[in-house]
C-alpha cells in the first residue's frame, strides 16, 4: 500500500508516519521507485503501537523509541512483556543523592519496609528493578510526609495488586504474534493504569458519599 493509504488505515497523518520513519520508529517501506515506497501489514501494526505509545499513553518520542527497541530485541512473550514493563516511565522517580543523604534514615527504613513486603509476597523481583527503586522512594516520602503510614498496610493493596497483575498478564499472553502481543502488553502495562486510577476513585467517592449519608441521616418523615 502507498503512504496515503497507511495513512487512511491508521488514522496517522502523512506528516507523522514521515516523521516516525526519520526519528527511527517505523521501518522504511519498500522502495518502488526514487521517492515512492510501499507498505506492508507489518507497517500498519508497528504505526497503531506507536500511536498507542505516544497519543494514549503520553510517552515522549524517546521513551518510544526505547520501548520500541525493547519488543524488538525480545525473543519469547516473557520476554516482550518485561521488556515493555521495564522500558516504560516508572510512576515516581528516584530521588537524588542530595536528597537520600538529607534523610538517611527514613530511606532506610522505606528499603527494609520494600525488601520485606516483596518477601512477604514471596514475590520474584531482583533488587535493581526499578520498580523497586520507585516504590522505595514513594514510602521514603510518605515517611517524610508523616501521613500516618504503616508497612503493615501494605501487604492487603499488595495482595489487590498481585490479582490484577495475574488479569493483566492472562490478557495479554493471549496474543501469541510480537506486534500484536506487543501492542497489547502496552495497553495493559501503560494505558489500564489510569482506568485502574479512575475506578479506584469512583470506589472512594462512592464510599464517601455514603458514609456522609450514615452520619447524617433523613428525618423519619422523609422530608429534608
Amino acid at each position: 500500500m502507498k503512504i496515503s493509504e497507511l495513512s487512511r488505515r491508521t488514522g496517522v497523518p502523512v506528516a507523522s508516519i514521515k516523521y516516525f520513519r526519520r526519528e527511527g520508529l517505523l521501518p522504511a517501506g519498500r522502495a518502488t521507485a526514487a521517492t515512492l515506497a510501499e507498505y506492508g501489514e507489518e507497517h500498519v501494526q508497528r504505526l497503531r503501537l506507536i500511536k498507542a505509545l505516544t497519543t494514549l499513553g503520553g510517552l515522549s518520542i524517546a521513551a518510544t523509541r526505547d520501548v520500541l527497541a525493547a519488543v524488538d530485541q525480545a525473543e519469547s512473550t516473557e520476554g516482550t512483556l518485561g521488556a515493555i514493563s521495564y522500558a516504560l516511565p516508572v510512576p515516581v522517580t528516584a530521588a537524588s543523592a542530595g536528597d537520600a543523604d538529607r534523610d538517611a534514615a527514613a530511606e532506610a527504613a522505606a528499603e527494609a519496609d520494600v525488601v520485606g513486603l516483596i518477601e512477604t509476597m514471596d514475590w520474584r523481583v531482583p533488587d535493581t528493578s526499578p520498580h523497586v527503586r520507585g516504590l522505595t522512594t514513594a514510602l521514603r516520602e510518605l515517611r517524610r510526609l508523616d501521613a500516618d503510614y504503616r508497612p503493615e498496610g501494605l501487604v492487603a493493596y499488595a495482595e489487590l495488586a498481585h490479582a490484577i497483575a495475574r488479569l493483566d498478564l492472562r490478557r495479554a499472553a493471549a496474543f501469541d504474534d510480537s506486534p500484536a502481543l506487543a501492542e497489547q502488553a502496552v495497553i495493559v502495562l501503560a494505558l489500564s493504569g489510569p482506568v485502574l486510577e479512575l475506578l479506584r476513585r469512583l470506589a472512594q467517592e462512592d464510599q464517601v458519599r455514603r458514609r456522609a449519608a450514615a452520619d447524617d441521616p433523613a428525618p423519619a418523615d422523609g422530608h429534608a
